[in-house]
């Protein structure tokens, strides 16, 4: 079999997407595999574009009998086509079928016409024909004859009808004007039962085809009595309208015939004489009163409108024929219907406005208003539906995206059409939006502080700084980092870490409020995203003070081997201020608020303390009764938890004069202050002595006689014996008592009993200082000069001071 492919249209229309139309022609009932036409070549589009693609063809029927070769670019012959079982006798017959491709979205039509061959003979429904006619049927009586039916079109239809033999009937065609052909038996010459009462005739219906095909049916007559008057229809064509999907049992008309006769040859029976098309499966006719009714179901979308042929014969045999046409009435009973041709399930919220998202196609069976259609997606969506072209849409982009205010778009596409009432279908496409990097982190604060009590441990969590990023998935995944920077020119790395994963900030030292009161730092969170996004918060860390130290007494100043004394006289009165405790705490806060209490006193009567100043004052007269030596201890504490105290003891002198203060502290300090360190010091300064003597012995001859001279003054003298001094006491502040300076200069002999004091004159020196270690000599401690007295002498110099306003004394061995 010759295959013709006629390519008779290629367009290409670009409404939305590319869309394009190409038709074939092809022969039915071509092989599997036969070649339609180069698809590729056609449209104009290189045989790699349709792989890449992933061209496909979309048909509404679920029938397919065309693919796609890709590789080749070709169409082929998917199943056989028989052309009278996909369009009957509908000219021309052609399959309509799109070519979608993707990435982008491309849409072609294609048309292959189906073109007949003759592969159909004509057919009889019946093999056999059978009538009765009267042997005085007239000259010219007609009888319808059943039609035959090619299923083949155009030139390979039926042609031509053949009788024979001729010898009593002639054959007759009418022509219709739906381009049927009726065929009639008309009788030639008159029928004589007595010479034939049986007639066997042949009718054969040839096609046009090549080579030509035909079939036959065999007619057999009885020739009856007299029955000289055919019926007769009141109307050569009926008309009817019928609506869709009427209930079966409706009269769709009454169609009525009338014949001459009397009696049994009067009586009509009518029938329906269509064969192949389906119509005795729709309508049946009332053999007795020609009503025409339903039995089928009625649908316009399949067929629009029918032709009965109907038949009424009498008893003797004679027949009249009449066509009726029922014209259906479209209702609207179909909603529209929507197919997918291609959608995606995912857009990336950075696409391009008009992006394609998906492709549909509507349909709607209907006709008329009834079929008119008109399509709405859901409000508040970024997206529009735009027509490509007939009733194929795109749903596009309409507006920018953002995953972060919708991740996904559930969006309803509804049809309706214009009919009364108005039906509609409808269909919901998801989409999700995927992420982009699009957002960077942000802090939940613009800025943190924390606090951390001193003396942590290292490694200790101080506080969580939390960054949240409105991506999604890496491009979300927060990592903290700490940024480089110095506190006091050391790196913030050693005093705070930051965990990468959770913003926990670790202290990687002990802090000391101290040395440190606060600082800051900064961190950035950076996303996962390519490229990664960032942000940074300042962090300020404060140092909480704990109560880690004791308050230092400052004043008076406490030292291993000195007696500090404060001097009161006799005459003071009530609330006469002694001294002043002086106490600093180098923790800060209630953890450095210091309060002073009185501990112990020789007589706690006498003294108070002053709980928040520290001063330490009479409480009452001083008297002659009181003792000379007052030892207080008096204790400060600090307010913090728990609290820390420091203990500082005062002497206190009640005298009006010095001399009676040293006899009585020499004696309290050689109970108090005689120790081991005598010998060592002796020791010493024996072998200073020696090594002197050894250099310096004829400078120690002449010393010698001036000293013995100097000894004989002193022996003479009624100077008071000291044989022991108070230990050194030191006043920085010029609290003390007495109103002026003076410089004492107190010699005396190796007999302790005899001495010589000599007065001088004012001097800037305010410290009296005695050492404890010596068995009562005195040295003489100036600003600009020492005197080094001989190693054997008998005498030795102690120095006195006072200072004016001050009631401090400090003694010193």
């Amino acid at each position: 079999m010759t295959r013709q492919v006629l390519l008779l249209i290629i367009c290409l229309l670009f409404v939305g997407t590319v869309l394009g139309q190409v038709s074939y022609s092809i022969p039915e009932e071509m092989s599997r595999g036969s070649l339609v036409g180069n698809i590729a070549h056609d449209l104009g589009l290189q045989t790699k574009r349709l792989a890449s693609g992933k061209a496909r063809i979309y048909t509404r029927d679920s029938d397919e009998y065309i693919e796609l070769n890709r590789e080749r670019g070709v169409l082929l012959v998917k199943e056989r086509i028989d052309r009278e079982a996909l369009c009957r006798q509908t000219t021309p017959c052609a399959l309509h079928f799109q070519i979608i491709l993707e990435n982008p979205m491309e849409l072609y039509t294609v048309t292959v016409q189906i073109t007949d061959i003759n592969d159909n003979a004509p057919t009889f429904e019946k093999s056999e024909m059978k009538f009765k006619i009267a042997e005085s049927a007239t000259i010219g009586a007609k009888f319808v004859l059943e039609r035959a039916v090619d299923l083949d079109v155009g030139i390979n239809d039926l042609k031509s009808y053949e009788l024979k033999p001729t010898d009593n009937f002639a054959l007759k065609l009418h022509n219709n004007a739906d381009g049927n052909k009726n065929v009639e038996m008309v009788l030639q010459t008159p029928l004589d039962r007595e010479k034939q009462e049986q007639i066997s005739l042949v009718l054969t219906a040839v096609d046009g085809g090549e080579p030509q095909m035909s079939g036959t049916m065999l007619i057999r007559i009885t020739v009856l009595d007299a029955n000289d008057n055919a019926p007769v229809f009141t109307q050569h064509t009926y008309t009817a309208t019928v609506t869709e999907n009427s209930p079966k049992g409706t009269v769709v008309a009454t169609v009525t015939a009338s014949d001459a006769d009397q009696g049994s040859n009067g009586k009509i029976t009518y029938s329906i004489t269509n064969t192949l098309d389906d119509i005795r499966k729709v309508f049946q006719v009332n053999k007795d009163n020609g009503d025409v009714t339903l039995i089928g179901n009625i649908d316009f979308e399949e067929s629009r409108n029918y032709q009965i042929n109907l038949l009424a014969s009498d008893e003797g045999g004679l027949t009249d024929s009449c066509k009726l046409i029922v014209d259906v009435r479209d209702i609207n009973d179909n909603k529209p219907e929507i197919n997918i041709l291609s959608k995606s399930k995912m857009i990336s919220e950075d696409a391009k406005l008009n992006t394609v998202v998906t492709m549909i196609n509507i349909e709607d069976l209907d006709s008329g208003q009834n079929g008119k259609v008109q399509c709405i997606i859901s409000e508040n969506v970024p997206f529009i539906l735009k027509m490509s072209t007939g009733n194929f849409y795109s749903l596009v982009t309409d507006s920018d995206l953002d995953r972060e205010r919708s991740s996904e778009y559930n969006i309803t596409v509804t049809c309706s059409d214009e009919g009364v009432s108005s039906l509609s279908s409808s269909i919901t496409l998801t989409l999700q939006i995927s992420d982009v990097n699009d957002n960077a982190p942000v802090f939940e604060r613009s800025s943190y502080e924390a606090y951390i009590v001193e003396n942590n441990t290292p490694g200790l969590s101080i506080f969580t700084v939390k960054a949240r990023d409105a991506d999604w998935n890496q491009n979300a995944r927060v990592s903290y980092i700490l940024e480089d920077s110095t506190v006091n020119g050391v790196p913030v790395s050693s005093y705070v870490s930051v965990s990468a994963d959770s913003g926990v900030i670790h202290a990687v030292r002990s802090f000391d409020y101290e040395q440190i009161k606060d600082f800051q730092f900064r961190v950035k969170a950076q996303d996962g995203g390519s490229p990664p996004l960032s942000s940074n918060v300042t962090v300020e860390i404060m140092i909480q003070d704990q109560n880690d130290n004791p308050p230092q007494v400052l004043y008076p100043v406490q030292t291993g081997g000195s007696l500090v004394a404060e001097m009161v006289p006799r005459s003071a009165d009530v609330g006469y201020l002694v001294t002043k405790v002086v106490a600093v705490d180098v923790d800060s806060g209630q953890n450095a608020w210091l309060s002073y209490k009185l501990q112990k006193a020789t007589d706690r009567a006498l003294f108070e303390v002053g709980l928040q100043n520290g001063e330490i004052r009479t409480i009452r007269q001083v008297t002659d009764k009181d003792a000379v030596k007052q030892r207080l201890t008096v204790i400060v504490d600090d307010n913090g938890q728990p609290s820390r105290s420091a203990t500082v003891i005062v002497n206190v002198a009640v005298a009006d004069s010095f001399p009676e203060v040293l006899s009585e502290f020499t004696d309290f300090t050689q109970d108090k202050e005689y120790n081991n360190n005598l010998t060592f010091y002796l020791v010493l300064a024996l072998a200073v002595v020696s090594f002197l003597f050894i250099t310096c012995l004829v400078v120690i001859i002449s010393v010698k006689i001036y000293r013995w001279r100097q000894s004989r003054i002193l022996y003479h003298s009624n100077l008071p014996v000291i044989p022991y001094y108070p230990p050194r006491y030191s006043d920085t502040l010029g609290t003390g008592t007495l109103q002026q300076v003076y410089n004492y200069e107190v010699c005396r002999t190796t007999d302790s009993r005899k001495s010589d004091c000599k007065f001088g004159i004012g001097g800037s020196q305010n410290v009296l200082i005695m050492d404890p270690s010596s068995t009562g000599t005195m040295l003489r401690i100036q600003s600009e000069k020492s005197i080094l007295d001989e190693p054997d002498s008998p005498l030795e110099v102690g120095q006195f001071l006072t200072k004016q306003s001050s009631n401090l004394c400090i003694v010193a061995i």
